[in-house]
This record gives structure tokens, sequence and C-alpha cells, in this order.
């Protein structure tokens, strides 16, 4: 707790911190206030009660800060854009030149990736948008008068997005933390008052059982969260010795660290938009037969909490290593160990090091899969025994606070050192 205060006061000694806090806290009120600019004609009572009787829409409600509960201008949140990234990502598996743009060319190559995501996404917010429109009005809980109300309100969306996106890439550049985590952190945390109300609402003596036991996991999940992000596998390394002029270089010991959670929460993120984008799709056919059954099928599937809760479990187990395999290269780490001199004992330096440490890193991504996974079930399960049905903020909210605050204070420190040592 010292500590903390310690940084807050060197933040606020910085001049050019301070105003980037400050840029970043003006930017999070705004979009809080976009988060609560409902869209006409819709009754907000009949929504609230359809995301407390959908799991789903639930869980997505958390995700988006409260926007689609509050029928908000950006409904989607950042959906979209997350699904673009997800599509781009999956495309650098089939067409090597966007690896080569993603992984070989740079900031410039980054920018230019990023920046097709972002075109992407226009015509995903326009079909997921309009799909989500479709099945509520299916539900009863909005109806248009023509066209003309239903295409307004599919633009207002897609901007909403857009200006979200807009907003998470000017947080990022303030580099204190990633902007789309961390505004979906920022909305997490805005549902913390409700959270509480509801708690208070639902208090009994009968359910005090239920509130310690609620209590008591929910510290086990924040210390297995900070655990699991700290946790790391060393991998021994030696620098060979070299002889300059007069002088002996390396010889030297180290270790190369490797995280057991590498992905963070994005597989979770990653996960929540898939399970999104087939019962959008089918919403935009429901006018056909076949599909509006199928549509409705997709639905009553999502209610059932054992299947729904396993392919859940099943994506973001899958996500964590797919994830891990776009963005971790051992053949690019075992060269650049190969060029510094360095070389892990027992192990030929190339291609047998890149064996070595892709196997390291799949064991790896077996526990911090697996441990993800239960996270993101962990809810459902607490709900289940506790009865409690403000429970299901549980596993996945608390670990994308944790996460993103851990991240956050980790580039606060990397500035303030930077300053430390300048000075």
């Amino acid at each position: 707790m010292i500590d903390f205060f310690t940084k807050i006061r060197n933040i606020l000694k910085a001049q050019d911190l301070k105003k980037r806090v400050l840029i970043i806290l003006g930017l999070l009120i705004i979009f809080r206030i976009i988060a609560n600019i409902p869209l006409p004609g819709v009754d907000i009572e009949r929504i609230k009660n359809l995301i407390a009787a959908n799991q789903y829409l639930g869980l997505l409600n958390i995700f988006t800060g409260n926007t689609i509960q509050n029928f908000s201008i950006a409904l989607l949140g950042l959906g979209p854009y997350i699904t673009a990234i997800i599509i781009m990502q999956l495309l650098t598996l089939v067409y090597p030149r966007l690896k080569e743009l993603y992984y070989e060319e740079g900031e410039s190559g980054r920018a230019k990736f990023n920046q097709y995501a972002r075109i992407l996404t226009v015509p995903l917010c326009l079909l997921q948008s309009f799909g989500f429109l479709k099945f509520l009005e299916s539900q009863g809980i909005i109806f248009f008068d023509s066209y003309f109300e239903l295409l307004r309100d599919i633009i207002i969306i897609t901007c909403g997005s857009i200006f979200l996106m807009w907003l998470g890439e000017l947080i990022t550049e303030q580099k204190l933390a990633n902007g789309i985590s961390f505004l979906i952190f920022s909305g997490i945390v805005a549902r913390g008052p409700v959270i509480f109300q509801e708690a208070l609402i639902n208090f009994s003596i009968d359910r005090l059982n239920s509130y310690i036991f609620l209590i008591l996991i929910a510290f086990l999940i924040i210390g297995g969260i900070v655990f699991i992000n700290e946790a790391e596998r060393r991998i021994p390394l030696n620098f060979a010795k070299r002889v300059r002029g007069t002088k002996l270089y390396g010889g030297v010991a180290t270790y190369l660290p490797i995280k057991i959670n590498q992905a963070g929460v994005i597989p979770i993120i990653f996960a929540i938009s898939v399970l999104l984008f087939p019962a959008t799709f089918l919403q935009i056919l429901s006018g056909i037969g076949f599909f509006s059954n199928l549509a409705k099928d997709i639905n009553n599937f999502y209610q059932n909490r054992l299947i729904f809760g396993l392919l859940y479990f099943i994506l973001v187990f899958g996500f964590t290593y797919f994830y891990t395999a776009i963005t971790f290269e051992p053949k690019e780490l075992a060269n650049n160990l190969q060029k510094s001199g360095a070389f892990i004992p027992g192990i030929r330096p190339g291609q047998e090091t890149a064996q070595y440490i892709s196997k390291v890193v799949n064991r790896i991504n077996l526990f911090g899969g697996l441990f993800l996974g239960f996270i993101a079930i962990l809810p459902y399960i607490v709900e289940g025994i506790t009865k409690l049905p403000f429970a299901g903020i549980g596993g996945t909210s608390i670990l994308i606070l944790v996460s993103v605050a851990i991240e956050t204070l980790r580039q606060i420190d990397a500035e303030l050192s930077t300053r430390r040592y300048l000075s």
C-alpha cells in the first residue's frame, strides 16, 4: 500500500506523466458518457429483464460496460473491433504476406495491419448491429416502424463502436495502459455499484453462508490470478566466452523467463467474440424459415448452462494455444539467442533450441489454458452453489480487473524507472 502511494506521488511530480494520466481519465469519462446515452424507442426495463434471463447477454453486457443494458449508442462496445483482430490474426496463418507484415516489418508493418483491422471493423459493426437489433425485435424489446429507423440505429451503433475503438487507441498512445483492455476494465468497474446494490437487496441471514463462501472464493481467485500472472518458467542460459582485444566477454549464466499465462485475458475476450458471431449471423438470416428455426435453436443452446459452459471452456482453452502460437515465435527467439552467443545448456543452438522452447511453451500452455478455462466458467459454478444471481460477476471479471491492473502498474513502473535512469 505504501509503495502504491509512493507511485502516485512520483506520477504527480512528473508533469508529462500527470498530463497523460489526466488524458486517460478524461477519455474514460467520455466512454462512460457514451455508454449511458440510450438509443430511442426501447423499454429499458424489458431489456434489463432479458439480460437477467439470458446468461450469454449478461456476460456480454459485462464486457461492454453496461452498454447493452442501457441500450447505448455504443451497444456493441468493442466487440466488432476485437472480432476484426481475431479474423486478421487467423488470416496470418493463411496468407504469408500478412504474417510478414505483422511480425517482420516492425512498427510500420503493424500500423498497416491495424489499419486493415480498423477497416474490417466497419462491415462487422454493420452486420452485428443489424443482427442484434433484429434479435431484440424478435424478443419484443424494440420495434421499427420503417427500414429507415432500423438503418438509423445501425449507423448510430456502428459509429459508437468506431468511436470507442478510437478512444482505446488514444489511451494506448499514452503508453500507460492497453486502451482496449482498459476500456473493458473500466466497464467492469462501472458495474461495481450495481453489483453492490444487488448484493444488498438479495442479502438475508439465511444466505449468510453463501455470502461468506462468495467472498472467500473471490479472495482465492485474486490470489490465484496474481500468482499465475507473475509465475514464469525460467530456462537457464549461458553466454559463450568471447575475446575482443585484451578483454574477455561472456561466460555469464542467466535465464530466459517464459510466462505461465502468456496470453493474458485475450483468450477470454476472443471466446466471447466468437460466441457472439454465429448468433448474430443467424439473426441476419432469420427471415428465412430454416435459419429462423436455427437461430432459435442456437439461442436455446446458449441457455443450457452445462453445454454453454463446456463450449466456453473449450474456446478459451483453444484460444490460449492459438494466441500464444501467433505471438510467440520459438524459431525467431532461438535465432536471436544464437546471434547473441547465448545457448541453453545441453541443447544445440538453432533448430534444437527452437524445438526445446516450443516444447516448454506447449507444456506451459496446457496449464495456462486449463486455468483460464476454469476461471471463465467459475461464475456459473459459484452461482449454482450459492444461488446468488449476482455471483456471475466472478472469475472472468476478476481476471480482467487483476490482469489489467497488474499490466498497467508494470507500464507505470517502466515509465518511472526510465525517468530515474535519465535523471
